[in-house]
């Protein structure tokens, strides 16, 4: 089979690929800015959020699937299911009545976007060559973090404009000119023979995902009232995923290969998507309320301050996707550009109170670039190990992983700022649940004496947790500097997945 390396590739795989995953990376993040506008129209306010978390959770659990019936079916047809469920419950979420009807349809409707980021990675391990494939997966994250960075601002834009079922309908378009895209992508072949599903694995996998998700959506609340439930939810979740490790090594078709776990190069690698997930979600999560609450930033200024994030995560994939495809190297890359990300995020714990609002947007652009080296390496290297066989559970199980870390990991940080704060002054960690739930207003009361001393503290608890965040990226330097595999290959992989991996010379 010749390596299909010519612009040709680009042209006819890059546009087919891009749609999809613009429509994953931008519907997560579209309904934000809409959610008041629902929560107007349809009432009941104290569920509006469902909205966003039915989502996030319907996705999760949804791509593994995607992944295994995309190996026994064709990607490329799974693509087609996933499109057009998401086309028809788009639909159903503009026409929604009421609430509980709108987090019913985004349930189904992230039943079908879970298939579209897993699906488009897998589909760039179809059909390009592996050492392509960082190229690729650098544009591939490009596309993502464009879409997210984009997704509040043309939500906002629809929602003042056109209403806020408008962020629904636009899918409808959308979705068919993706469906229309994906019939340029060539056919491959599909094994023969009966489909074996792991429907226990499925049960089990939904009561990992859910209460884990549930869970770091309460503790985002700072509410000492839900601590308990939140708890509750993490055992539980915890301890679904001890038993799904078990069943998925003794199942003869797993949902998810955990089988891979056992090559080093494998488990290493997905740690390092799990600390990278871990990082960048807990930040992008807690570093707004910090500019609101301790810099008394107004939300628009907050989402130009989060800018350099948000933006230039994707520059360095793209950087770190052009490295691999030139040069063939890869865990190299991370074990530069994990250290520089920690090195930024101690610096934030440290000095924080004492940096200028000038200095920080170059503090979050450094944390960016060095940000971006690890998900292009992550996708390449496991696809390449996995084999074309297992290209859709490789690429749903790096998703599986960057889920869990980033669940677990802003569990983690959300627990250091709310303890750090109970234990210097438990009114002040009572007054912060308030100032998160109803913004900077719950400070309105307060003498300037005592806003000085509750700044002070809270900017204390942020530095514990941002000192909690650089913690993820240290790891993570760990993993990259241990991965046994640090050269991709240039053909296409075939047969079955080695049972060890030599480290070969740099």
């Amino acid at each position: 089979m010749p390596e299909p390396t010519s612009k040709n590739l680009f042209f006819s795989v890059f546009p087919s690929i891009m749609l999809p995953m613009f429509l994953a990376g931008v519907d997560g993040t579209i309904v934000a800015t809409a959610l008041p506008a629902i929560a107007g129209t349809l009432g009941q306010v104290e569920r509006v959020s469902w909205v966003v978390i039915s989502y996030l959770v319907a996705t999760t659990i949804a791509a593994p699937v995607y992944g295994r019936l995309g190996d026994a079916l064709g990607r490329r047809r799974m693509m087609f299911t996933a499109l057009i469920v998401f086309v028809v419950s788009s639909a159903a979420c503009a026409m929604a009545p009421s609430i509980l009807a709108l987090t019913a349809a985004r349930v189904v409707q992230g039943l079908g976007g879970g298939g579209l980021m897993t699906l488009s990675q897998a589909l760039v391990g179809e059909v390009v060559p592996p050492r392509e494939r960082g190229r690729y997966q650098g544009y591939t994250a490009s596309v993502f973090m464009t879409a997210s960075t984009f997704g509040p601002v043309a939500g906002g834009w629809l929602t003042q404009g056109l209403g806020w079922q408008s962020v629904f309908w636009i899918n409808v378009p959308l979705g068919l000119l993706g469906i229309l895209l994906m019939l340029r992508l060539p056919v491959h072949a599909v094994p023969a023979g009966r489909i074996k599903f792991d429907f226990l694995g499925l049960a089990l996998f939904t009561f990992t995902i859910a209460p884990l998700l549930l869970a770091v959506e309460q503790l985002q609340k700072f509410d000492l009232s839900l601590l308990p439930s939140a708890l509750a939810l993490l055992a539980f979740g915890t301890t679904a995923l001890v038993l799904l490790v078990r069943q998925q090594l003794r199942e003869p078709a797993p949902l998810l290969p955990i089988v891979l776990l056992r090559q080093a190069a494998i488990w290493r690698t997905e740690l390092l998507a799990a600390c990278a997930g871990a990082a960048l979600v807990s930040l992008v999560t807690f570093l707004p309320i910090y500019l609101q609450v301790v810099r008394g930033i107004t939300p628009a200024g907050t989402g130009l301050q989060m800018l350099p994030l948000t933006a230039f995560i994707a520059v360095g994939a793209m950087i770190t996707g052009q490295i691999i495809t030139r040069t063939g190297r890869s865990a190299i890359i991370p074990s530069f550009g994990q250290p520089v990300a920690a090195a930024m995020l101690l610096l934030l714990a440290v000095y924080s109170p004492q940096m200028k609002m000038t200095q920080l947007p170059i503090t979050l652009f450094i944390i960016a670039l060095a940000s971006g080296t690890v998900m292009p390496v992550v996708q390449t290297t496991v696809q390449m190990l996995a084999g074309p066989r297992l290209l859709g559970a490789a690429s749903a199980s790096v998703q599986f992983s960057r889920s869990i870390g980033s669940a677990l990991g802003t569990a983690l940080v959300g627990a250091v700022l709310f303890g750090t704060l109970t234990a210097t002054d438990p009114a002040v960690a009572a007054l912060f649940a308030q100032i998160v739930q109803r913004g900077p207003s719950a400070l309105a009361g307060l003498s300037p004496e005592r806003l000085v001393v509750v700044q002070s503290e809270i900017a204390n608890g942020f530095r514990a947790a941002f000192g909690t965040i650089a913690l993820f990226p240290i790891l993570g330097t760990f993993m990259a500097l241990i991965m046994p595999v640090r050269r991709i290959e240039s053909g296409f992989s075939e047969g079955p997945v080695p049972t060890t991996v030599q480290r070969p010379a740099e």
